[in-house]
């Protein structure tokens, strides 16, 4: 959304296989993660960013204890956990489109 603005960077609590509901639904917005694997935020080992935004509690504390650059802050955005959500094909894929739009609704709301 940014262009060349700023550089961001993923990663999760570990580092591991891709989740397919995530591919799939961010394709539905024509973003290709096909050759993205997941890597946890302590394959950073030091935050080198000016903020880092955490999406769960879990994700907040294990940020907290990492080195990072010097007056770097971060900032929690308390969102909830697609993966938790049961039942048909269509209510989970609902589960992380509603996710996937929320995170765009705040870096666009925040960024700019």
């Amino acid at each position: 959304y940014f262009g060349q603005q700023g550089y961001a960077a993923d990663a999760g609590m570990s580092a591991g296989d891709p989740d397919p509901v995530v591919s799939v639904v961010m394709d539905e917005i024509d973003i290709d993660l096909k050759f993205h694997r997941p890597h946890s935020l302590r394959d950073e080992q030091e935050l080198q960013f000016d903020l880092v935004v955490t999406l769960s509690d879990e994700a907040e504390l294990e940020a907290q204890t990492l080195p990072r650059k010097k007056g770097s802050h971060i900032e929690h955005w308390a969102l909830p956990d697609p993966s938790n959500v049961h039942g048909g094909r269509e209510q989970i894929l609902d589960a992380y489109r509603a996710l996937r739009d929320d995170i765009i609704m705040r870096v666009k709301a925040r960024f700019t």
